[in-house]
């Protein structure tokens, strides 16, 4: 054989596992995850247990995306493209739960695998994920907050939308709570900041004008509580109210010293994140999704399975973490 030809030989043969390699990897399960906005601190931990699944299981590729706004229209048109480009599995955090059943509807016809976090009404999902009972959780917010105000006067509520269906279980939740002491009044309820730091400052700056003698404020998302407590300690009335809600420490640390924020509450997003994908490959791989099974995180090593408003099924851990200005410099996030 000439040298020509064995160039010729070589090279077909490169081409060969070049494009068998190409094969191998489009055949590679691809599981997305797509959050309410991107940006905010919280889904940037979120990312972390994303790229961590996928750096732990080589078998899947894990990424993760969310629009730039946390816009209920945008984050349907991300998926809708997921849809089009027929992705293994799809993680939905959804900013609005009944706004996205049509298009994740869509994605299940085409084969696309569904699962979803923050969730428990959805129909369109195989499994939703919920780090907690969401009311339960909403009335520990409460019991703190009534307990800080002496059980007696003004408080109110904040959520991230009206869409987003854990804030508002939250809130409803703390609203029952509150129920059991007659002399707390609560005004104003269910604030929507659309998870936005500046426009929570500017409903607790309204409220705080329009409810001077106000004492108690629950927030919904995980930005609220910054945009409370800035209002709060622009007023000098760090130790005239009562702040809790949810968030992180590194974001609320300088208002919990300051006393401005009283006490937050969270799961860890990154340890979320990491269990959606699980979540994800299992379904993908046809594994059982069962009672007591451990998904080998904190919160998560001996969930609950019941039923789920479609033909899925809701998982549910124990992953609160509750924090105030003593413990919170132990987290570093």
């Amino acid at each position: 054989m000439t040298i020509i030809r064995k160039l010729a030989a070589c090279t077909v043969a490169l081409g060969a596992l070049v494009t068998a390699t190409a094969v191998i990897a489009e055949e590679k399960p691809s599981i997305v995850t797509v959050v309410k906005v991107t940006g905010e601190n919280w889904f940037t931990r979120m990312e972390e247990g994303v790229v961590a699944y996928g750096k732990d299981n080589a078998d899947v590729t894990t990424s993760q995306i969310g629009p730039a706004k946390a816009d209920a229209a945008q984050q349907a048109r991300l998926i809708e493209d997921l849809v089009a480009k027929k992705v293994s599995a799809i993680a939905v955090v959804p900013m609005d739960a009944a706004a996205l059943e049509g298009v994740l509807k869509r994605a299940a016809q085409r084969g696309i695998k569904v699962v979803t976090h923050e969730a428990d009404s959805m129909k369109n999902t195989l499994v939703d994920i919920e780090a907690f009972d969401n009311k339960v959780f909403g009335a520990r917010f409460n019991e703190k907050i009534a307990e800080c105000m002496g059980k007696s006067g003004k408080w109110t509520s904040f959520v991230g939308s009206l869409g987003s269906l854990t804030h508002v279980q939250w809130a409803d939740g703390g609203a029952e709570n509150a129920k059991k002491y007659p002399e707390m009044e609560l005004v104003s309820e269910k604030n929507e900041s659309f998870n936005d730091a500046n426009k929570a400052y500017e409903k607790a700056r309204e409220i705080l004008r329009k409810y001077p003698d106000i004492k108690g404020f629950q927030g919904g998302s995980a930005v609220d509580v910054i945009g409370i407590g800035r209002a709060v300690e622009e007023a000098g009335l760090q130790d005239k109210t009562c702040v809790f809600g949810i968030g992180l420490p590194k974001d609320t640390g300088s208002y919990l010293e300051s006393g401005a924020v009283d006490g937050i509450s969270f799961w860890d997003p990154k340890d979320a994140g990491f269990v959606m994908n699980k979540v994800a490959d299992m379904v993908l791989k046809g594994e059982e999704i069962k009672d007591g099974m451990d998904l080998g995180v904190p919160g998560y090593e001996k969930v609950t399975v019941k039923k789920g408003a479609g033909e899925g099924v809701i998982l549910v851990g124990q992953a609160w973490v509750d924090v105030n200005k003593s413990n919170y410099s132990q987290y570093p996030f």
